[in-house]
């Protein structure tokens, strides 16, 4: 019931969330060999992918937080984190992630689209559907690369000034047990932060006329479904 295990279930939660918002559907055109999808659907999928997908970067965002206050205010580490603000670290980035999930679906789907509306891509994402609409998507795209440099950037300052924190804490330290027991409670964490956020900074934040499509979809393969069966692995083996 610690607070860890809180959010490595919400971590757990937003893995399956978007693994499964891709997955399935992959693996249907693959044994189908019919590589379509409904207008409908797909926009269901990119919601669903987007809603999951930020939700996670300030989960863990959140748990580094919560590492924070444990290695260097261990005292009070009960009495900062209760159940109530868990959860409020949590519920907002759902409601975020989920009200940046509909403005971004909705941009891309009210717009008119054209020709044989094929997606470069082996899923709805964001930046291969702005490929296809016959009007601009200069708005749109604008919309995409403030919230993700947002997104990216805000969760992984979270992240950053909670290490210097912990990093500074075990410097101080003068007991080599306390120094090794504060890096393993850190260090699938960190494993799980590093691999993640180097694939997404390389995905959204760049901009539109660098885009490889064939090395996003390398990428993407990579995030959205090597990482999620990655991270219970790492955690499994910490614990």
């Amino acid at each position: 019931q610690t607070p860890m295990y809180f959010f490595l279930r919400h971590l757990a939660f937003t893995d399956l969330g978007y693994s499964t918002a891709v997955g399935p559907k992959m693996l249907a055109n693959i044994v189908t060999r019919q590589k379509t999808i409904p207008y409908n659907w797909c926009a269901a999928q990119l919601a669903f992918f987007i809603l999951f997908i930020i939700s996670e970067l300030f989960i863990l965002s959140a748990m580094a937080y919560d590492r924070y206050v444990a290695i260097c205010n261990p005292l009070l580490y009960t009495v900062i984190m209760s159940p109530r603000v868990c959860w409020a670290l949590v519920a907002v980035p759902y409601l975020h992630s989920a009200f940046l999930s509909l403005i971004t679906t909705i941009k891309i789907f009210i717009s008119s689209f054209c020709g044989h509306n094929i997606i470069n891509h082996f899923y709805c994402d964001s930046l291969p559907l702005l490929t296809l609409p016959c009007s601009s998507t200069r708005d749109i795209e604008l919309i995409i690369l403030i919230f993700s440099v947002f997104n990216l950037v805000s969760s992984l300052l979270v992240v950053l000034v909670s290490y210097i924190l912990i990093l500074l804490a075990i410097l101080k330290m003068h007991s080599a047990e306390g120094r090794h027991k504060a890096f393993s409670t850190c260090g699938s964490h960190l494993t799980v932060v590093v691999i993640l956020y180097a694939t997404l900074f390389f995905m959204y934040v760049q901009p539109k006329s660098s885009h490889s499509f064939d090395s996003d979809k390398m990428a993407s393969v990579f995030y959205t479904l090597i990482i999620p069966m990655l991270n219970p692995l790492i955690y499994s083996l910490r614990n």
